[in-house]
């Protein structure tokens, strides 16, 4: 598994510039108008979920990425740690982003340990990539990053072919998915496809007062808030 997951934060390190692609549906990703459009609408059902918020003093953003959705969270926040295991993706967020209410960690999401709690946590498109034997671990560090009522805000990708690449099968077995880039290289990492009331119930036993919840078709997503 230590193999598997090095060579997940290789495989995002390799992809940081086309990574976009896949967000704003080019390329290989472009599936059509009628269902390019039907990803932005349900990318904006979640959008507008996130953003109806008063003001968050600080928000911790794990596995932040390209900035899709750092420059997103810095609309409702005073301060954005983000944090991120590829450099590369550091510099292109920092660069979308260019805000100084945004802060950059370069980390290993399974070695990282809040130094102190914040009032919000944050992962777009994460979860998934977290082994089971490393879930509940993981989601204890997630409850002790939040304060007291503490929002954790995800999103992810429900299980459909249409919402990868043309060049993509989105098959698993035994939780890994092999990728393919544009220039051809392959690589090996964790996918899981969650159900969304087995994900619900996951999160209530972790101290999380959340339901997890679904657009039509592409999108799974949870705010809620860290229980007393």
């Amino acid at each position: 598994m230590s193999d598997v997951l090095q060579n997940q934060i290789a495989y995002y390190r390799a992809r940081a510039q086309e990574y976009d692609e896949w967000f704003y549906r080019q390329g290989s990703y472009d599936r059509g108008e009628a269902l390019n459009q039907q990803w932005q609408q349900e990318a904006q059902i979640v959008r507008d979920q996130l953003l109806d918020t008063p003001t968050i003093p600080h928000i911790v953003e794990m596995a932040g990425g390209t900035g899709i959705w750092t420059q997103e969270l810095i609309k409702i926040s005073d301060h954005v740690t983000v944090l991120d295991a590829s450099p590369e993706m550091i510099e292109i967020n920092r660069a979308k982003v260019q805000s100084d209410k945004a802060t950059y960690q370069l980390v290993d999401l399974f070695q990282w340990q809040p130094e102190q709690p914040v009032d919000m946590v944050f992962f777009g498109f994460w979860l998934s990539h977290v082994p089971k034997e490393k879930l509940s671990p993981f989601l204890t560090m997630v409850h002790r990053a939040l304060k007291p009522n503490g929002r954790l805000f995800f999103v992810d990708s429900q299980k459909v072919q249409t919402g990868t690449s043309t060049r993509q099968n989105i098959k698993t077995t035994n939780d890994i998915q092999k990728r393919v880039l544009n220039d051809g290289s392959e690589f090996e990492i964790i996918k899981i496809y969650y159900d969304h009331n087995d994900l619900t119930q996951v999160l209530n036993a972790h101290g999380f007062d959340v339901t997890v919840q679904t657009t039509p078709t592409f999108f799974i997503y949870a705010d809620g808030k860290k229980a007393n």
